[in-house]
């Protein structure tokens, strides 16, 4: 990258910071700071997480920690002790994730809003994607669909009910090895693939209401069939944010974290120790929905490129 170019980005990622803090300040989002290094892991099977290990006193506590892939569970314990509405601005970490739109270290933006569904919090999520697009001189229209419907409309096949024959037949040209892939992995594909390519640039699109494998750190909605209360953010082909309305059920999250690593068993990668303090206060989680949003992804259809690189002042085999 050359230094006027580095220099337009920094100056960017500047202005995208202060916006963002700006946006959340009018709505009396309180700004908070939460650990990097954690004791516990995160179980997502799909996620690795950098590891280290602490050399001092054996007080402090376990030696063996994580650095962290989001601040989601130290917030949620900020929640649970009544702080109400906050977010934070900061690094996470993510290993194995290096590439033309992915660095191992990277910006999250992640906020709570206390009383709200995922619903709510979706047009907040649009209000400040289009914020930083004005910033830019830039607008894009909206469309907002569940997961369900964007499927009927774009590739005619029911992702609740269609067989998995049914979802393997539009990816058949891209020759995927199916050995151990089971029904959410294909559908994930038929968005990565099929989906996703086509969103037009200039559109915001909204994703909601689930499949309830999908649940992630969501509520269930009760139903036929019942569906998890979540939603994606696009702009353009780049997904920017992941939002839930919060599960608040220590016993159905602990459920969860061993499902994920009762996964990880099956894949061979190691198990990793759940975060209890998460899971002893999770009961007294307030009714909120959250999102967390990539800085980075952002930053990367302000400036018009699909590389991350553009978009740091040093990518990760600079550091």
């Amino acid at each position: 990258m050359s230094e006027p170019s580095r220099l337009a980005s920094l100056q960017l990622r500047a202005r995208l910071n202060a916006l963002a803090r700006a946006f959340l300040a009018e709505r009396d989002v309180l700004e908070v700071e939460t650990p990097i290094l954690s004791a516990a892991g995160n179980t997502e099977p799909n996620i690795e997480s950098f590891t280290t290990r602490f050399s001092g006193h054996v007080d402090a506590g376990a030696p063996e920690r994580w650095l962290r892939t989001s601040p989601e569970y130290p917030l949620k314990r900020l929640l649970a002790a009544g702080i109400g509405d906050c977010y934070e601005l900061g690094r996470v970490f993510r290993n194995g994730e290096a590439g033309g739109r992915h660095n191992p270290e990277f910006t999250m933006l992640e906020w709570y809003r206390v009383g709200w569904d995922h619903r709510r919090l979706m047009g907040e999520t649009i209000a400040l994607v289009e914020a930083a697009l004005a910033m830019v001189g830039r607008r894009a229209e909206v469309l907002i669909e569940s997961y369900r419907q964007l499927f009927l409309d774009e590739l005619g096949i029911d992702p609740l009910h269609a067989p998995i024959d049914e979802l393997r037949a539009p990816l058949v040209e891209y020759n995927i090895d199916p050995d151990g892939l089971v029904r959410d992995d294909w559908l994930d594909l038929l968005i990565t693939h099929r989906l996703q390519p086509a969103f037009p640039r200039d559109r915001i699109t909204v994703i909601h209401d689930y499949p309830a494998t999908q649940c992630a750190l969501a509520r269930i909605r009760p139903g036929e069939p019942p569906l998890a209360e979540r939603f994606e953010l696009y702009l353009g082909r780049h997904e920017l944010a992941n939002g839930y309305h919060e599960l608040n059920v220590a016993s159905e999250q602990r459920a969860r974290f061993e499902r994920d690593n009762a996964t990880r068993r099956r894949r061979g990668l190691p198990e990793l120790p759940v975060d209890e303090r998460l899971l002893a206060t999770l009961d007294a989680l307030p009714d909120c929905a959250g999102v967390a949003l990539g800085i980075e992804r952002l930053l990367m259809c302000l400036a018009g490129t699909d590389a991350i690189a553009d978009v740091l002042a040093f990518p990760f085999a600079q550091a």
